[in-house]
């Protein structure tokens, strides 16, 4: 045992049976062979937040091939390995005492196991333990010099880990990335491999369903396309070009599952997840309708105009949205934030927002309806802005007559119906060319730049930082945000991740940038610096991973406090 370790050891024996606080002396750096032990923080009782420890190896003595672990997009897949190879360790040997971050089936950018130019380290979270309030340091001394150390060996020195598997996970988001690049040089919104297992297991579980209990995806023969990768991998399934797609089919043949499985296809995914070739543009983003949301200064006149109150709706706010006001501002928004293309599904949209059929238009004339639905826009949307629409709908025809592409799905079995719901409507795919380049007054038009007050997010009496509450609560001030219709956080650690950036944009916003111009800074600074960037490089910032734009902007406009510069 090296001096360092003896000390440390030493130290928690005799601290056994004294008041928790003591456990506060531990604070410092130690030396166990290949392993560095960093205690940063120690919990000031046993019922506080967990101590905060860290563990490094250097890449000498790790011993981990230079050509799996230098590139950036190499290390976010080896730092996913590793963490879900010591995460499977603690789940065996430690129980609760050791925390190191429980990864779903997408692989994210996190804090949680880094891997630099120096080595590799893990951000561990750890339960001191005790006896009412006094230490149990015998037991201490077992997690810390001994439980500790041995994860560490575990994760980190390349003799004691798969290497085929490790280079397998990496070589997955290599094409996986390189696949989702194609997408944008094609045209393509999204692609589902042939083979791909949609199904979950429940509502309530991410884990694939059962092999023998899903149906294998396979694509219709008219949308099928074959990509070879760089590696000598090809893929070949269902591609899903640029414009407007709609998805239909009788209840519980698939509609949704296959939405729901674009909606996270914008995140890579670990072999063996069912959906590794679920491929979305990285910006799309899922829209719904959300009764009771804030709204401020969004432009919503594309839809909502000419209300009998007189508010104006190129700079629209409310405490308390109603569904289609909602979706309206849940819409601008995303196309704010740079999204893309748009997933909807008519399950969870207002359908007065969504469509308006003909006896209503007849009953209900146009100068007396101050909504103007969602069918009436969407071609306007992609022609003048490039933004595309994938859209489930198991109740209307309305969406055939501005779709360039219908896909029905029966029994989770796609096909393609486009030429049989056009000739349903009367339509022609040279009519939908001619009005997604008209050359009329743009609906959309280029709204001003929303521009938040230089003490947008400085509300009076915020002592404590933004701090996350779960998936879909962030506590910013004495406010909370709501991220429960926000379908595309997948992770706890994304959502510390946003609560992260809402106090990164609080030192941006001077009362001059924009809330686009933010985002793409943080962006920017995210892609140079790491996800340690947006933590402001502490030495151990908890688990916190990254978050894409879409949902950074999603908390900012929920935030009740918001408050911008007026036009």
């Amino acid at each position: 045992m090296s001096p360092q370790r003896s000390q440390l050891a030493d130290t928690l024996h005799r601290l056994d049976g004294k008041s928790y606080g003591n456990y506060k002396q531990i604070t410092g750096q130690y030396t166990f062979g290949p392993v560095t032990l960093i205690v940063d923080r120690v919990q000031v009782d046993p019922f506080a937040s967990p101590s905060k420890v860290r563990v490094r190896v250097s890449r000498a003595d790790a011993g981990f091939p230079a050509d799996l672990t230098t590139g950036r997009l190499d290390r976010i897949a080896a730092s996913d390995y590793l963490l879900r190879v010591g995460n499977g360790v603690i789940r065996r040997d430690h129980g609760r005492s050791i925390n190191l971050g429980r990864p779903g089936q997408e692989v994210l950018e996190r804090t949680n196991v880094i891997i630099d130019d120096d080595g590799f380290e893990a951000r561990l979270l750890v339960n001191l333990p005790a006896r009412g309030r006094r230490i149990l340091g015998h037991q201490a001394a077992d997690t810390v010099t001994r439980d500790v150390i041995d994860l560490a060996r575990a994760m980190f020195l390349y003799d004691n880990i798969d290497g085929q598997a490790l280079a397998d996970h990496v070589q997955l988001l290599r094409d996986q990335t390189e696949l989702r690049d194609r997408l944008g040089e094609d045209d393509l919104v999204g692609f589902v491999g042939n083979g791909a297992l949609l199904p979950r297991r429940s509502g309530d579980s991410d884990r694939p369903m059962d092999a023998a209990a899903a149906v294998p995806f396979r694509s219709p023969a008219s949308l099928e396309r074959t990509f070879d990768l760089t590696s000598g991998r090809q893929v070949t399934g269902m591609a899903i070009p640029r414009g407007v797609t709609v998805i239909v089919g009788g209840g519980y043949h698939g509609k949704s599952t296959i939405l729901r499985a674009l909606e996270r296809g914008v995140y890579p995914h670990v072999a063996g997840d069912g959906r590794e070739w679920v491929i979305t543009e990285p910006t799309a983003t899922a829209i719904r309708a959300e009764d009771g949301r804030a709204v401020t200064g969004d432009d919503i006149s594309p839809f909502i105009n000419n209300l009998p109150s007189g508010t104006d709706t190129r700079f629209f706010s409310t405490t308390n949205a109603s569904g289609s006001t909602s979706q309206a501002a849940n819409l601008v928004e995303a196309v704010e934030a740079s999204a893309h293309s748009l997933l909807i599904d008519e399950d969870t949209s207002a359908t007065n927002f969504m469509i308006r059929d003909e006896r209503m238009r007849a009953l209900i004339p146009a100068d007396r309806e101050p909504i103007t639905p969602f069918v009436d826009r969407v071609r306007p949307l992609f022609g003048e802005r490039g933004v595309s629409t994938v859209l489930v709908a198991g109740g209307s025809s309305a969406f055939f007559e501005v779709a360039d592409l219908v896909i029905a799905m029966n029994a989770y079995v796609p096909a393609d119906v486009t030429q049989q719901a056009h000739e349903l409507v009367g339509v022609t795919p040279d009519q939908l060319a001619i009005e997604s380049s008209d050359a009329g007054p743009d609906v959309f038009g280029d709204p001003p730049p929303r521009i938040p007050t230089a003490d947008a997010l400085h509300p009076a009496g915020k002592t404590k930082t933004a701090k996350a509450k779960g998936l879909d609560l962030i506590q910013f001030g004495k406010s909370f945000i709501d991220l429960a219709a926000v379908s595309q956080l997948v992770d706890p650690e994304q959502t510390n991740g946003i609560a992260e950036s809402l106090e990164y944009m609080a030192r941006i916003f001077d009362g001059k940038v924009s809330v686009v111009e933010a985002l793409a800074e943080i962006e920017a600074m995210l892609d140079a610096q790491g996800i340690d960037g947006l933590t402001g490089h502490r030495r151990h910032p908890g688990h916190v991973a990254r978050p894409r734009a879409q949902e950074m902007a999603a908390a900012l406009n929920r935030y009740r406090g918001l408050s911008l510069i007026p036009e």
